[in-house]
């Protein structure tokens, strides 16, 4: 068993890490640290919950966990880690954006490795920090990263991918607010969001001299989880070369599935799986990736990284199942 802390205990993707946790057989939750809940019921906010957890949560940590995940807001991560010591044991997974890029990946006197298993697996093995990639990054990376092994990527991408409101967190906003975005839909951050520099850092790793333009257009959805993202570029390989390369690219990933059927959201909300779909007309190759934005593209995702940091079957904890209807 290992014993874990939870930082930011009263978001969504802490919610998702306690739900999923709560039935991982090697897992023990030593504290969740809320300042803002502390002494409350973790059932109280996590309503999911109720009936499942005794936990409460607290405003001290406990330096001696063996894994610490940090749910906190994008950019607060360095500074609580400045006010918070933990073991030289501790490992640490990072859920929001502080560490993802190289640049800013340095913490004392180690580094954060980039956690996308299915690009960094052995690093991640070894590894004691690590940042969980982005949930539009996540989509989008699984969605491209056989073109740049096999350097198909020589033209312009254009992505479209739209996401559930739990993606913008639990703190309510104008455009978070049930009346505004239900019947609705707007974008975003267009051509500039925030994910797209982990993306296009990944691509430069693993295609030589990637330097294409990676045109990204986010979307906000009309429901409350999942990424449903269309990618096209042009390559002049026939589709079944293209179906061979992902094929070969994601045998051993247990969380991956390519297809050229026709895909739609509901196969993987409440899971850990990334589905592809694949179809060509003429010139244009088409990816479609689906993916849970809060599993897969945060909680789901961090808890297979802790898999493999401390040598768990992948799998573990993780076996979900979708609802069709």
């Amino acid at each position: 068993m290992i014993n874990i802390g939870i930082i930011g205990g009263s978001g969504y993707t802490a919610g998702e890490l306690l739900r999923l946790l709560q039935n991982h057989p090697k897992a023990n939750i030593d504290f969740v640290y809320s300042t803002t809940n502390a002494g409350k019921p973790v059932s109280s906010v996590h309503q999911d919950l109720i009936g499942e957890t005794s936990l409460v949560f607290s405003d001290k940590v406990n330096p001696e966990v063996n894994v610490v995940f940090l749910c906190l807001g994008h950019g607060k991560s360095k500074a609580f880690l400045a006010e918070n010591q933990f073991a030289s044991h501790t490992r640490i997974i990072d859920l929001g954006n502080d560490f993802r890029l190289k640049n800013d990946a340095v913490y004392n006197d180690s580094e954060f490795v980039y956690g996308l298993p299915e690009m960094n697996k052995e690093q991640i093995k070894k590894a004691q920090f690590i940042a969980n990639p982005g949930c539009f990054a996540t989509a989008i990376q699984l969605a491209l990263l056989p073109l740049a092994e096999n350097n198909l990527l020589n033209e312009s991408i254009h992505i479209n991918a739209t996401t559930g409101s739990t993606g913008a967190g639990v703190q309510p906003s104008e455009t978070t607010h049930h009346s505004w975005r239900n019947n609705n839909m707007s974008h975003y951050k267009a051509f500039e969001h925030q994910h797209l520099g982990e993306i296009i850092q990944s691509l430069e790793q693993t295609q030589n001299g990637f330097s294409q333009e990676v045109l990204f257009i986010p979307n906000r959805g009309d429901f409350t989880r999942g990424i449903f993202g269309t990618l096209y570029t042009k390559t002049n390989k026939s589709l079944a070369e293209i179906v061979k390369h992902y094929e070969s690219y994601y045998q051993n990933e247990p969380f991956v599935v390519v297809t050229t059927e026709a895909i739609h959201l509901k196969q993987v909300v409440q899971t850990n799986k990334c589905i592809i779909s694949l179809m060509k007309k003429d010139d244009y190759l088409l990816v479609t990736s689906i993916i849970d934005n809060l599993v897969k593209g945060a909680s789901g995702q961090a808890i297979q990284n802790m898999n493999l940091m401390f040598g768990f079957e992948e799998k573990t904890g993780l076996q979900l199942k979708s609802g069709n209807f």
